[in-house]
């Protein structure tokens, strides 16, 4: 029992190692042949295991799946050995950003009524980053585009769902538009290859 066991949380670890990204429970369980309660156990399990024996990987639960990461005391090994230097995203992605996560599914002329700029360049740096996607069309005249974050965004800042994201505080229809504008949600996450602050 303990060998088969022993057998299964080694395939979760190689088989979240390999994904290098989040994996459903769903995918996982039938991967393995084994109930969603069976999994729940190997993978407390197997977090147990990891925290433990000292290892500098953590088995988390983010953007609905589990993944394979490093632990966050372990960053300055990781950033002289990669030599990376992070960089935050500029102001204007992370107010483009934090509007999409709380308005979504959003249009860009929604998004532009709030920051009172055009944000072309902002939403295909966005785009490009996969933090945002297309997720349809507006049902109004001219069917614009509606936009959504992606399982990326959860991933880079640490979300299990959308539930996660802190509540706006109770305001009027103004000051919640103000707060969109003025949003400093993600301002303390790093992110690699981040250009100069755009309009």
């Amino acid at each position: 029992m303990n060998e088969r066991k022993n057998e299964l949380k080694a395939a979760i670890e190689a088989i979240l190692f390999v994904a290098g990204e989040a994996v459903s429970g769903t995918k996982l369980a039938n991967t393995l042949s084994i109930s969603g309660n069976e999994l729940d156990e190997l993978i407390a399990s197997l977090q147990d295991d990891l925290q433990q024996n000292g290892s500098g990987l953590a088995l988390i639960k983010i953007a609905g799946g589990y993944r394979l990461c490093t632990k966050a005391k372990l960053a300055p090994y990781l950033q002289k050995f990669t030599q990376v230097v992070d960089k935050k995203l500029s102001q204007p992605l992370l107010e483009t950003l934090s509007i999409i996560a709380f308005k979504q599914p959003v249009t860009k002329q929604e998004i532009e009524e709030i920051r009172g700029v055009n944000s072309d360049k902002i939403l295909r740096r966005l785009l490009e980053r996969d933090l945002i996607q297309e997720i349809g069309r507006k049902k109004v005249i001219g069917r614009p585009i509606l936009y959504g974050t992606t399982s990326l965004f959860l991933q880079c800042f640490g979300l299990n769902d959308l539930k996660d994201l802190p509540e706006l505080p109770s305001t009027s229809y103004e000051e919640r538009e103000k707060i969109y504008q003025e949003s400093n949600l993600f301002a303390g996450m790093d992110m690699t290859e981040t250009e100069d602050a755009q309009n």
